[in-house]
């Protein structure tokens, strides 16, 4: 039976860089197996339907494919329907008077060891907070994300795993297509 599924990219159509048109994107995920596949802007949010089995080396495979191609290096980070809803359920550093603009979540491929968690450096971006739950990185960017040192290159260097991030507003939107 299949089930659904979130993967995020990470890099594609930024800044006029690895150029990743949707509808091959799509085409890539159905030519793997996938069912239902439905993009969210161009970013790379993909919501899918697939069975476990298939899910599993998903992220390699789509990797792999979108080089083969397109050329293009592009790391994958996958959810399951419950995994994402969980990450989306509650953002532990939303409170009272804290716009949502500045809110999002670093999806992790691997969950972190206690000792790479330990290593995380609370003030290197004076004013951002962050806050690990297992694979699951939640962001605060009161200055805006641009301007933060909390970047996908220190957390995929310190935490030895690869992320992808998004705001909350696209996490929520993503919630809404799994159903």
């Amino acid at each position: 039976m299949a089930g659904k599924h979130v993967a995020l990219l990470r890099g594609i159509n930024v800044g006029g860089k690895n150029k990743l048109p949707m509808k091959d994107l799509v085409a890539i995920f159905e030519k793997l197996g996938c069912a239902e596949v439905k993009t969210y802007i161009q970013s790379g949010n993909v919501v899918f339907a697939a069975p476990a089995a298939l899910a599993k080396g998903l992220p390699a495979k789509l990797a792999s494919a979108i080089k083969k191609a397109l050329g293009l290096q592009v790391p994958v980070v996958l959810r399951s329907a419950a995994e994402f809803r969980k990450a989306a359920a509650k953002h532990p550093l939303a409170g009272p008077g804290l716009d949502e603009k500045t809110l999002g979540i670093m999806f992790l491929a691997d969950k972190p060891s206690a000792a790479q968690a330990k290593k995380l450096d609370p003030e290197r971006s004076p004013g951002d907070r962050f806050k690990l739950v297992g694979r699951d990185l939640y962001m605060s960017y009161p200055n805006g994300s641009a301007r933060s040192k909390l970047t996908n290159a220190y957390f995929d260097s310190v935490l030895e795993t690869v992320s992808t991030a998004r705001n909350w507003r696209t996490v929520g939107k993503l919630v809404e297509m799994l159903g």
